[in-house]
């Protein structure tokens, strides 16, 4: 197995293992300068790894076929045209393909796209215009104003970052407006307010700013005029998450908001008049905004709520007149939905005038349609669950904005998406169906359930051969953070942000597994405060009780088996290969968070203290040291191998993490490999190549180091 000790940059700062291990300050931690995003050190190191690492696996013999296998099932043509959005009569779609990797946005009637043949009109080439512009141009969206949706905002990002330039566009002329709204590239929160007026919270320059890198201030900017006028309404604390203004149109009826987070958990929630005064919501702090129905707020609670004579739980939907709110009268919410113990409320979506809920049943999806009564305080919401393919994933892709329709995905590990048109009165229809990429009678699905430390039962979903007997090379996938739900995919598309690996690992023999540990929305708010914070330790014993009940049923042994977590999912594999050094082979560690007692002051860390708790306070710190994956690292031949791959432009997570946990591995003599593009940001690949690459690098190392090749 590879030892990537040859740096001379990292030779040269090689502390003792002593001074390694503790790292508790700035002083003691002698990576530092690998912080330095763009710094010439810093990427001639980057640059090193990278090819020490593709030295290694690409030379391999399955890579060249797994990188060019992955290229063509991400750029297959008969992949479904996904609504992005639908415009009254209109659907819109952004294609990739090979010819169009950075994508082509487009529109078709909606007629049209129900009949499986749509009259596709190209509005922006994001190809041909980086081209045009020389700018690596990667889409991040469009806001266009209902109902006329003529304006459009478009987002678009130098190389895959957070940060976006701004640009309006016309839908009837297919050109961005010349005298148009514009911003240049930053953090930037902006939304309609009419079709003359924005709401934006942006980058003016010092004290504009959270110390998260979100907006500070919302301002109303009127078509036409210098953007130095622009008129502010709302301010946040500079400690805040961020502030922003967002609209809905609820039938004729356009209700405008500004949101305030304190903390990526809590917001305060204000409606906005005509002239730009504010009311606050009586929503509580921790529950979430969901959408605007009928002339109600509909918000899902995060924790127990008083409601009149009752207390309901958290999961709940519950509803607040906004007539009321706006007279200033005292409103009292009312339940929409109610999900039991087994489900969690997942996402919320409306049409014309119905309220469409995707719930999670045991991490199995189900869509259930609410209409309200003529006196929905009084008497409820009726439901009726759709009829659509059980034990599968569920996805509310769109709804209409006229009529009642919504769009939606149905999958599982071995059936690939179908889309459905799913109407109010009738059946679901199947629209559009992607083609079966491998065979699926050669492998077994079934959803098991492991017993954590506590007592708690956590489920995974485990693949295998059909046939297998006896323990296999394993890799398990989690995330367990911020109440994201991880629910089984088609075996092309789960989610490593690398296409198939999870296909082209079980193709070779090897079994793949799906964790949703605490710390995720898999059953609701309560399995996300499970983990929270000081009881952070309760995700990292979710995930060994999932390897240690392979292990004790024969599927898998210690040693053969692979942990593999994006972003937050860092935090996961860093902790757990720490932690269990006999148990876990390897680590996948795709734009990981790793070092905690930092993590706050790089990038949009401080965001995120809400979830982790606050390193400058020394009673968070005394938990969080228990586990923070960078000072928890430790010499010796038994660490897991590590996967480290990411982006240089990814400015959520910053690189720093992954670069001074390499750095590491390097002085304590660790096998350790290592992939950081150039672009793409926190999703790290800005084209399907970029993609296809990574997945062919992680199933050679795989099979290097607990797969065929480690025997």
């Amino acid at each position: 197995m590879p030892r990537f000790t040859t740096s001379l940059a990292a030779l040269s700062l090689v502390a003792s293992p002593i001074a390694l291990a503790a790292q508790d300050t700035d002083a003691e931690d002698p990576y530092i300068w690998l912080e330095e995003i763009q710094g010439e050190r810093a990427l001639a190191q980057v640059d090193e790894w990278n090819a020490a690492t593709e030295e290694v696996l690409t030379v391999q013999p399955e890579y060249p076929i797994a990188k060019a296998w992955a290229k063509q099932i991400l750029d297959d043509d008969r992949q479904i045209a996904m609504p992005s959005a639908i415009y009254g009569d209109m659907v819109a779609n952004l294609w990739r393909d090979a010819d169009n990797p950075r994508g082509i946005w487009r529109i078709a009637t909606l007629d049209s796209y129900r009949s499986g043949a749509p009259e596709w009109r190209t509005l922006i080439d994001v190809d041909a215009l980086g081209r045009e512009e020389g700018e690596s141009w990667v889409w991040h969206g469009a806001n266009c104003l209902a109902p006329e949706y003529r304006r459009c905002l478009i987002s678009l990002s130098p190389g895959g970052t957070d940060a976006d330039v701004l640009r309006e566009f016309d839908m009837a002329t297919g050109e961005f407006v010349s005298d148009g709204f514009t911003l240049p590239a930053a953090k930037s929160s902006v939304a309609w307010f009419d079709d003359d007026t924005l709401f934006v919270g942006t980058d003016e320059g010092e004290g504009s700013m959270t110390e998260s890198g979100y907006p500070r201030l919302v301002r109303l900017w009127d078509r036409g005029t210098d953007f130095s006028s622009a008129r502010q309404i709302a301010e946040g604390e500079v400690t805040d998450v961020s502030i922003g203004g967002l609209s809905v149109l609820d039938g004729e009826t356009r209700w405008r908001f500004v949101r305030r987070g304190p903390s990526f958990w809590t917001n305060q929630i204000s409606l906005v008049r005509d002239d730009g005064s504010t009311v606050p919501l009586p929503l509580p702090e921790d529950a979430d905004f969901e959408t605007v129905l009928d002339g109600y707020v509909i918000a899902k609670l995060n924790s127990a709520f008083e409601t009149g004579s009752t207390t309901e739980q958290p999961g709940t939907l519950v509803a607040w007149s906004l007539d009321r709110v706006m007279d200033g009268e005292t409103a009292e919410p009312f339940v929409v939905f109610r999900p039991t113990e087994s489900q969690a409320v997942e996402q919320v979506a409306t049409s014309e005038n119905k309220l469409w809920v995707k719930v999670l049943d045991d991490v199995s999806g189900k869509l259930i349609e609410l209409t309200p009564t003529a006196s929905p305080n009084a008497t409820g919401w009726t439901q009726r669950a759709m009829d659509l393919p059980a034990n599968s994933t569920i996805q509310i892709a769109e709804t209409s904005g006229k009529g009642d329709t919504a769009y939606v995905t149905v999958e599982s590990m071995l059936t690939p998406p179908t889309l459905y048109e799913v109407p109010s009165q009738g059946p679901a229809l199947a629209i559009a169906s992607e083609p079966a990429q491998f065979d699926a009678s050669k492998f077994t699905v079934e959803q098991k359930f492991a017993t954590s430390k506590d007592g708690t039962k956590v489920p995974y979903y485990l693949a295998r051969p059909k046939g297998a007997t006896g323990p296999l090379p394993t890799l398990i996938h989690a995330y367990g953070g911020f109440r994201n739900a991880q629910t089984p995919k088609y075996l092309t598309a789960e989610p490593y942000r690398s296409g198939p690996l999870s296909l082209f690992w079980l193709e070779e023999g090897n079994a793949y597994v799906l964790a949703g540990i605490r710390g995720g929305g898999e059953y609701g708010p309560r399995w996300h405060e499970e983990a929270l914070r000081e009881k952070r330790q309760n995700s990292f014993d979710d995930f060994h009780a999932v390897a240690d009940d392979l292990v004790a049923n024969r599927l898998a042994e210690p040693g053969r088996i692979a942990a593999s977590g994006r972003s937050n999912g860092g935090v996961l594999v860093g902790a757990v290969a720490n932690q269990r050094p006999d148990l876990y082979g390897a680590i996948i560690s795709g734009s990981p968070l790793i070092d905690m007692r930092r993590y706050n002051q790089l990038l949009a860390g401080a965001s995120w203290m809400a979830e982790y708790g606050n390193p400058d306070v020394p009673a968070d710190w005394a938990y969080m040291r228990e586990w923070s994956p960078y000072q928890n690292m430790r010499e010796g031949a038994d660490a897991p191998a590590a996967f480290y791959y990411l982006s240089t432009l990814d400015d959520r997570v910053h690189p720093g993490h992954a670069r001074k946990a390499a750095a590491k591995h390097e002085a304590f003599g660790q096998t350790f490999y290592y992939h950081e593009y150039k672009e793409g940001g926190h999703s790290v690949g800005a084209d399907h190549e970029e993609d296809a690459k990574r997945a062919a690098l992680l199933l050679a190392y795989l099979n290097r180091e607990i797969g065929r090749g480690a025997e």
